[in-house]
């Protein structure tokens, strides 16, 4: 639809000096309206999530409510334009914006007490809004209300005709924003001062809205009449409706999917969320250009080659986090691109804007809610976000024509090629002798890759029908059925989901440990493992293994006498093998479902059946739970939370490790288990034990290819004890030495680098001493 508006009734006005002026202070308001209504999710979110675990859904909820308050924001200024007077309507908002800035400064109050961990998502919901929402939501509103108020007051001039323009300087602010948030805002201040300098942000904001309010009340001054209402123009047609909500919804929810699947890996951390949303909005700010840097048909062409490729990527996760986070990321980015174009060719005339802007953000809370909310209910495992990338093959221009020879030819071979890399992955998991007899054949190649190897080429057909969307769609759902039967369906024999994340069960062979061995698996992170042989089954494997750090710590503990010990992370309970009947032993889990998984007997017995005596779970998050302990108790706190996934950074803070070492008696010690592949955690933990002045040593075990591949996984830890005491058995000890110099600055609750961990995981690593 064209960017055509009704007569408005006001002729030319000359050009006066003053109205020069105009757009650039509409647009600097709307610039720095959107800068503060985004720079402020990151910023609570991290306030927040502390309080449930750091698990990557708090992003992801908090998401939603952001999304909520958006459109909470946009339908009160659709509201608002049925006030006739324009400098009524300035009136009203001025005086809402005075009234939200009684929450500020922004904070996290605590009137709901703390999160029930087996329902987390609506404290977390009703707190982001007790707590940030009015401030929010007046703020969300002014993007489209200075548009609609822009089209009025500039009507007879060019600029007047097209205030979609103005959509972009807001998304530009938007984009600018989070991005400075991970690599400016974040490394050089703490908290406070972000809460502080945001605050700042808004009443300076609500000057310029103040000055806005003098620009339209001139008119009243100069004794013109009152800029006139638009013109109407018929309504948009309720099957329109259906089709832009559901073109803002796809952008929306593979924003969410993308983030989760990325940071599942990695850490629920401010550089990883806003990414996606920064390129999200930075896709509005190019399809609502009047010359968009990218045509639509450039996008189509992208969209449909990353599309094929990462519907099948999506389920191997074992590519390179570097590799895997461009490939993803330019997918969503072209996908989210490829919908906002559609959405800004369809846009209405500017008496519709606010109408079209509600339609938007409905779509976003729509793809929001059913990735963060209404997924993790109907579905066992993620399936969401390679459906949605799927489904959004939808959003390609359709041809109602029949199928080619050729077409058809290329929908028979993606059928073929994907049924047979399903059928061989299943026959090779039925019969190993089979596998190894091809592997003779074949050595070069694991059963996923040949897997990889035999989709190529499918998603190289359904490239070739990108101008087809229903056929394109349909090759896209097989290539991800297929793909996901070959790295999901096999291996797994029990899967659940919770808030926290997605657990599955897997088996494994390992003919050193009898046969099966049960792992617990997020994500692609080991969370324990046991052998089902009964001559094996009460061995701590992997990260616990004896001759691990882990593993001698407890054994040290112990020869002192009876012990009591901690372990925050339960993971498959594996620490529960070392419980004598003398000692205590506390797991400290947020995740209701992993302590049931881990108490389940058809799955892992190292509760039920290893431990002598009764072993205690505390449920909630560690910070909050271990506040409740008893001072000068523990002779070992195992800090277990950091393998891998969402590294929960609130549990490295200086002030979280002052408190571990106010539960220990004089002599005992707290490990801190840092094995992770895509952080560096070591430096900022030795940083903290220094800034304490407490003695510290540094672990590294580095796995024995001799013993079987289950039995003992590489490891690496820091021991913290109160005194030089505590630390006296370990001296001398293999696998533990002093902890090297470091000049990484300590992270603390105001202030924490996790870009810096990731940025030196990619340097060479130092040479330990």
């Amino acid at each position: 639809m064209s960017d055509t508006t009704g007569d408005s009734g006001v002729s030319a006005s000359p050009v006066r000096p003053s109205d020069r002026l105009t757009p650039l202070l509409f647009a600097l308001a709307i610039f720095t309206s959107a800068s503060l209504v985004f720079v402020v999710q990151p910023m609570v979110t991290k306030l927040v999530l502390p309080m449930l675990g750091g698990s990557p859904a708090v992003w992801n909820t908090a998401m939603v409510f952001f999304q909520a308050a958006l459109l909470g924001g946009y339908l009160y200024a659709h509201l608002l334009q049925r006030v006739a007077s324009i400098k009524l309507q300035v009136a009203i908002h001025l005086g809402l914006l005075l009234a939200a800035a009684l929450f500020l400064p922004l904070h996290i109050n605590g009137w709901l007490g703390d999160p029930d961990p087996s329902a987390p998502i609506g404290w977390l919901l009703a707190t982001l809004t007790l707590s940030v929402g009015a401030p929010f939501a007046v703020l969300s509103a002014t993007a489209p209300l200075l548009q609609a108020w822009f089209a009025r007051v500039r009507a007879g001039y060019p600029d007047g005709k097209n205030p979609y323009v103005l959509y972009a300087a807001s998304n530009l602010g938007s984009f600018l924003a989070l991005l400075s948030y991970p690599f400016v805002i974040e490394p050089l201040t703490n908290l406070f001062g972000q809460r502080m300098g945001w605050t700042g942000g808004y009443w300076a904001f609500l000057l310029m809205v103040a000055a806005l309010a003098l620009v339209v009340w001139r008119r009243r001054l100069d004794r013109e009449a009152e800029p006139a209402q638009l013109a109407a123009t018929p309504s948009i047609p309720w099957r329109e409706k259906g089709v832009l909500i559901l073109l803002a919804a796809a952008p929306s929810s593979l924003m969410l999917g993308v983030t989760a699947h990325l940071s599942t890996d990695v850490a629920s951390a401010p550089f990883l969320w806003v990414i996606p949303l920064a390129l999200y909005l930075l896709t509005f700010v190019i399809a609502f250009q009047s010359r968009p840097w990218i045509p639509l048909p450039v996008t189509l062409v992208i969209q449909a080659a990353l599309g094929a490729v990462v519907v099948m990527l999506v389920a191997f996760r074992t590519l390179d986090i570097r590799v895997a986070f461009v490939i993803h990321i330019l997918a969503f980015f072209f996908a989210a691109l490829m919908c906002h174009q559609t959405l800004a060719a369809r846009r209405p005339p500017p008496d519709r804007l606010t109408e079209f802007y509600l339609l938007l953000s409905v779509g976003g809370v729509v793809g929001g809610a059913f990735t963060a909310l209404l997924a993790p209910v109907i579905f066992n495992m993620v399936w969401e976000y390679p459906l949605v990338l799927v489904l959004v093959g939808l959003a390609r221009p359709w041809d109602r024509r029949r199928l080619r020879g050729e077409e058809v030819g290329a929908l028979v071979a993606v059928a073929v090629l994907t049924g047979g890399a399903a059928a061989l992955s299943g026959w090779m998991t039925a019969d190993p002798g089979a596998w190894a007899a091809l592997w003779r054949v074949l050595p070069l190649f694991e059963l996923q890759t040949l897997c990889m190897v035999i989709l190529g080429p499918a998603v190289v057909c359904a490239f070739l029908m990108r101008d087809r969307a229903q056929a394109f769609t349909a090759a896209l759902l097989m290539i991800g059925l297929s793909a996901q039967f070959v790295t999901r369906g096999y291996d797994t024999s029990y899967s659940e989901r919770s808030f926290f994340g997605v657990m599955r069960v897997a088996i494994q062979q390992d003919p050193g440990l009898g046969g099966d061995i049960h792992i617990l698996t997020h994500g692609t992170t080991w969370h324990g493992a046991q052998a089902r042989d009964p001559r094996y089954d009460c061995q701590p494997a992997l990260y616990y293994h004896p001759l691990t750090p882990i593993g001698q710590s407890a054994e040290i503990v112990q020869a002192r006498g009876p012990a009591r010990i901690g372990v925050v992370g339960q993971g498959s309970g594996t620490m529960a093998a070392y419980k004598r009947a003398q000692d205590q032993l506390t797991f400290f889990e947020i995740d209701p479902m992993v302590d049931r998984m881990s108490r389940d007997p058809q799955w892992f017995t190292y509760i039920s059946d290893c431990a002598v005596g009764e072993v205690d779970t505390v449920l909630g998050d560690a910070r909050l739970t271990l506040e409740d302990q008893p001072l000068g108790t523990y002779d070992l706190l195992i800090i277990d939370a950091f393998s891998s996934d969402a590294v929960p950074t609130h549990l490295l803070t200086v002030e979280a490790i002052d408190g571990y070492l106010r539960l220990l008696k004089p002599e005992g010690v707290v490990l801190l288990h840092l094995s992770n592949r895509n952080l560096e955690i070591v430096l900022p933990t030795i940083a903290a034990a220094k800034a304490l002045g407490r003695p510290a040593m540094h672990g590294l075990y580095v796995e024995d290819n001799s013993l079987p591949q289950m039995a003992i996984a590489s490891t690496e830890a820091v021991i913290i004890s109160p005194t030089e005491r505590g630390l006296a058995d370990f001296r001398g000890r293999p696998n533990w030495r002093e902890v090297p110099e470091t000049g990484v600055r300590p992270w603390t609750d105001d202030y924490v680098n996790l870009f810096g961990a990731l940025w030196r995981s990619f340097r060479p690593p130092p040479e330990r001493p």
